[in-house]
């Protein structure tokens, strides 16, 4: 999920410390960063202590069961908390090395992933996909999104480019967030993550749908990473899964990062909640029934990755250092750069949201002001339905993460929490 702007609407927690020593400068063979006192960061402890109230009085108030924080500025891990618990019906609490579902946040992963390829010269973005997925040669598109029940279909002048799966501008949707007639046709065909599909059948039976917008027109939140894992296996000859394991997670040392929720780990995940009628929180469906499970068999590119703060840190940090984690460099500095550009306002698509434009699979803020919220222009990340988030600021040269698990995804505590670690930087 986007990191959206603020809407206008709207015992006590166990904090797990990092030990304030400075760690030996990191690979990714060690920690991932030297932990600091936040001072040694630039971060003010007196005002991290408003994060800490606005984190446990959430958990207090029954609106959370926990959550994680995680704070990296200057190359340098300076806050790493966990409040409440991961179980509320145990009474099991929070760990800084819980086990949390990304949902969303597999994306960023996914266009990492397709780069990689990308520097090899497999492709080029402006490339049709049909050029090597022939399936999405010949698409029809809605001619009215807003079009009553006997919606008119055309063929689409422009083909489906590689740069449109990796920036949202493909005209595919998602069929959960939306009622249109394309939504529609998603769920009677049954095309959902819950279907039992592999990747390879669930992009070809998106080929065959209609697109609610043409090519390059619109940004549209969807199935477009559906594609991107695809493509991922189309130019490396490897299942997806494999190639992300041994070009990301192995070089740059992600040994907590996993797909789905594996039987032998259910004791380290954080149990999924929804909101109750009372603001309160419901236990979801973990374990037995959690949907989220089935990815560890059926992994995608548009959500199947559970991961730790930490161990997610590795990967953020590498996009932060200009695509290099300790002696592992995964991207050159100048395709992170084109990665966190917005790609939207130079082709003249509307923008994700005020004050935030998209780049190749994360969301980019251009205007602080325009998104009435702290940050910087060029900030970039992603966030995950079940309330977990990333953001990365070149600018600061900060690495932020707020992990909890209740969905759907509670962006005013999530926009609260950030501007709360933004307020506390001091130098």
């Amino acid at each position: 999920m986007m990191p959206t702007p603020r809407r206008r609407t709207a015992v006590p927690a166990l904090c797990l410390v990092l030990a304030l020593s400075v760690a030996r400068a990191a690979t990714p063979a060690d920690a991932p960063l030297p932990a600091v006192p936040p001072a040694s960061a630039g971060l003010s402890a007196e005002r991290l202590a408003r994060l800490d109230q606005y984190i446990e009085s959430e958990v207090a108030a029954g609106r959370k069961a926990g959550a994680v924080v995680l704070i990296a500025r200057r190359g340098q891990l300076a806050y790493l908390k966990a409040y409440g618990e991961a179980d509320a019906a145990s009474h099991r609490p929070m760990r800084a090395d819980a086990l949390f579902r990304l949902q969303s946040m597999t994306k960023p992963v996914t266009s990492v992933a397709l780069l990689t390829l990308y520097e090899q010269g497999r492709f080029r973005l402006s490339d049709p996909v049909a050029k090597y997925l022939p399936a999405f040669a010949h698409m029809k598109v809605l001619r009215n999104p807003e079009a009553p029940d006997a919606p008119l279909y055309d063929e689409t002048t422009q083909p489906i480019t590689i740069e449109d799966v990796l920036r949202h501008t493909a005209g595919f949707s998602y069929g959960y967030f939306g009622d249109t007639a394309i939504d529609r046709a998603y769920r009677a065909a049954g095309l959902a993550y819950t279907d039992q599909l592999t990747l390879q059948a669930f992009v070809d039976k998106l080929a065959t749908m209609p697109l609610l917008y043409a090519p390059g027109t619109h940004w549209h939140y969807s199935f477009a990473h559906e594609v991107q894992a695809a493509l991922v296996e189309h130019f490396s000859g490897m299942p997806f899964d494999a190639y992300c394991r041994k070009v990301i997670f192995g070089p740059l040392g992600m040994k907590d990062t996993v797909f789905g929720v594996p039987p032998a780990l259910r004791d380290r995940f954080a149990s999924i909640y929804h909101p109750a009628a009372d603001g309160r929180i419901l236990p979801g469906d973990n374990f037995d029934g959690d949907a989220y499970a089935r990815f560890t068999g059926h992994p995608f590119g548009g959500a199947s990755l559970s991961s730790t703060p930490r161990d997610y840190l590795r990967f953020a940090q590498m996009l932060l250092n200009g695509g290099r984690l300790g002696d592992v460099r995964i991207l050159s500095r100048k395709t992170v750069e084109l990665l966190s550009a917005d790609h939207l306002a130079p082709a003249g698509i509307a923008p994700l949201a005020p004050g935030y434009g998209y780049g190749l699979g994360v969301g980019v803020m251009t205007s602080p002001a325009a998104a009435e919220q702290l940050g910087s222009a060029g900030q970039f990340g992603w966030g995950g339905y079940a309330t977990t988030r990333a953001l990365i600021d070149p600018k600061e040269q900060l690495v932020a993460m707020v992990f909890a698990q209740y969905q759907p995804q509670d962006s005013e505590f999530l926009d609260r929490a950030f501007d709360l670690v933004y307020q506390a930087i001091v130098d």
